[in-house]
Parts: structure tokens; C-alpha cells; sequence
């Protein structure tokens, strides 16, 4: 079979593809996916379909992590509980903040409070540069990035209409757990933002959607092909 490559994706000749415009050209982008690709796509939007039970056991165990990994040697009164507040959840219930991303957003908390434990305590507890005016609530902020996050790579959709979905897939092929250290570079990102801006709560939305906007540049560039490569991926430790 005769094949030809476009950027950083080989295409087999009579694969079926679709086009792009990037950079001012059109680029056919194939989306046949190689065997691997295809079950980690279907296990990542699993992930993304699952909402937050309450009364599921392995979400309240869950939940427990997090709590543990953000504070440790600290005990947790209860599921509900003013303690959450301290973590920035809108209530003593934070199982009420993931209607919006569902079970996976507190995936991406846990993954980043084990994974980046200095950096993501360091958000936690506003620790980089000046405070802004007014603070976000982080783990409120978390659950949106998560939600930004899901509707830029667009991974639902039957046909793709983005190139950073394909981009993307050719990442999740290197590492599975691609869509959790996007989370984490994402966070930073929007943290550095908002400190820059020292922003206010009436800007949070534009400080997601520059974060974006800055995450589609990056993960268009020609030299990165893993989360990893990302120059603000840099920003975690």
C-alpha cells in the first residue's frame, strides 16, 4: 500500500481523510486510527461520559483521595463538609460542582495533586507571583478547565472539525494519559494568566479562553509531539 506523508501524520494512500486549513494551506489529515488509538479514544470518552455518583463508592473513594493527597495528615470531617471550602468548592457538597465535567474532572484534580504535588500545591495555596484582586476558586476552576478542555480536542464529535483533535490523537498514541498532563499544563497556564491580568471574577472567562487559545498554539507547533514538548509544560514541577 502506497503512502505519503502530511506534516507529522503518514496516510495511506487510499485512506479516507479529511481537510483542514492550518497555516493558510489545506492539509488532507487522515483519521484512520491505528488499533491502539482507537481503544484508547474509546477509553477516554468513556472517562467523559461518566458523571459523578454521590452514592458510587469508588466516586466517594475518589473524592477521599483528593482531599488526602491535597492535605495530608489532615482528616476529613465528611463528604459534606465545610472543609471543602478550603479547597474551593462553592459549598460544603462538592459533588455538586461536576454537573459541568462530569467523574473525570476529579480525575484530573487527583492526577494532578499525585503527579505535580509541588506545583499543584502551589496553586492551591497561591504560592507564584502576586495575588490577583481576587482569587479563583481552584478546585471550581479545575472542573472548568476540564470542560475547556473537552470541547477543544471536540473527541465527540462524528466528524472532526478541528486539526487539534487530530493533533491531539497522535499524542494520545505516545501516552495514554495525554488528556491528564494537558489538564495539568492547562492549569498552569490559566494560573500565569490570571496572575499576569491580575484578573477579577468578572474575567475569569476570558482568562479560560486565552488559556485556550494559547494551548491550540502550542500544540500546533511543528516541534511538539507529546504534551511533554509543550513550552509551557515547563511551567510544572
Amino acid at each position: 500500500m502506497k503512502c505519503f506523508l502530511v506534516d507529522r501524520v503518514l496516510l495511506p494512500a487510499d485512506a479516507t481523510c479529511v481537510c483542514f486549513k492550518r497555516k493558510g494551506n489545506y492539509q488532507r489529515i487522515c483519521m484512520n486510527l491505528t488499533p491502539l488509538q482507537e481503544e484508547r479514544t474509546r477509553r477516554l470518552k468513556r472517562r467523559m461520559k461518566v458523571y459523578f455518583d454521590a452514592a458510587s463508592p469508588d466516586h466517594q473513594e475518589a473524592l477521599r483521595a483528593l482531599w488526602y493527597a491535597t492535605y495530608p495528615g489532615q482528616e476529613l470531617q465528611g463528604l459534606i463538609s465545610d472543609q471543602w471550602k478550603e479547597m474551593g468548592w462553592q459549598g460544603r457538597d462538592p459533588s455538586t460542582d461536576f454537573r459541568g465535567a462530569g467523574f473525570i474532572s476529579l480525575e484530573n484534580l487527583l492526577f494532578f495533586a499525585k503527579t505535580f504535588s509541588t506545583s499543584f500545591q502551589c496553586l492551591l495555596q497561591k504560592q507564584g507571583g502576586k495575588p490577583a484582586a481576587w482569587e479563583y476558586p481552584f478546585a471550581v476552576a479545575g472542573v472548568n478547565i476540564t470542560f475547556m478542555i473537552m470541547q477543544m480536542l471536540d473527541l465527540e464529535a462524528t466528524k472532526p472539525r478541528t486539526y487539534i483533535r487530530a493533533v491531539f490523537l497522535q499524542m494520545l498514541l505516545e501516552n495514554e494519559w495525554s488528556f491528564d498532563l494537558l489538564y495539568c499544563v492547562a492549569f498552569m497556564v490559566m494560573d500565569k494568566q490570571w496572575l499576569e491580568r491580575n484578573a477579577t471574577y468578572m474575567e475569569f472567562n476570558d482568562v479560560l479562553k486565552s488559556t485556550r487559545a494559547q494551548l491550540e498554539r502550542e500544540l500546533l507547533m511543528d516541534d511538539v509531539f507529546r504534551i511533554e514538548d509543550m513550552p509551557s509544560y515547563s511551567l510544572l514541577c
